[in-house]
């Protein structure tokens, strides 16, 4: 599994701003979970999902 995330948790957890699905990326730094709607990129620390919108990367 990318990132150590369950299959689980990636079935219910959301995009906090707009609510589409989010999907696993790795990265250089790590990892992040990218929204499939609006293309926010909420980093993944630690193997813990950091879903907070003032954290999340804007799409370029």
């Amino acid at each position: 599994m990318p990132l150590n995330l369950s299959e689980e948790l990636l079935a219910i957890i959301v995009c906090p701003d707009c609510h589409g699905d989010l999907s696993p990326v790795e990265t250089a730094a790590g990892g992040e979970l990218v929204c499939q709607q609006c293309g926010l990129a909420y980093p993944v620390r630690d193997d813990i999902p950091v879903l907070l919108v003032d954290e999340a990367r804007r799409p370029d």
